[in-house]
């Protein structure tokens, strides 16, 4: 089977299409070597794929004949992915959590003046 058409199959991307983009833009490797959507794959191997900032792990049980349900997923594939992969995401999200709100536009003259003053407090520290 196809690693795009076993990808789609087994739901770790919606569409087909999808999962043939990330094969050509290099986010699918199997022996840390980038693949083609047209690699053939077979039982026991181990496929990774970057999806959403997570590189998963994914070990090839058995291939299905075509799409599965959400609920019998883990008959065709083993998630190996290590914890640490998702503890990595959600300190991204503190990251990037601002003390404005999305959409809030250009900072104000008081914040600039906030960030003015915070930079001369810690260049006279120094």
């Amino acid at each position: 089977m196809r690693i795009d058409k076993y990808l789609w199959c087994i739901r770790i991307f919606k569409t087909r299409s999808l999962a043939t983009t990330a094969c050509k833009k290099g986010q699918v490797k199997m022996n840390d070597k980038s693949i083609k959507p047209s690699k053939d794959i077979f039982g026991d191997e181990l496929i990774l794929v970057r999806k959403n900032q997570i590189n998963y792990q994914i070990k090839v049980l058995d291939l299905p004949e075509s799409r599965v349900g959400a609920k019998i997923v883990d008959l065709y594939r083993k998630d190996v992915t290590p914890k640490e992969a998702f503890e990595k995401t959600e300190l991204l999200k503190f990251a990037k959590d601002y003390y404005r709100q999305k959409g809030a536009g250009r900072p104000t003259k008081k914040d600039r003046r906030d960030i003015d003053n915070y930079q001369e407090d810690t260049t006279e520290e120094i």
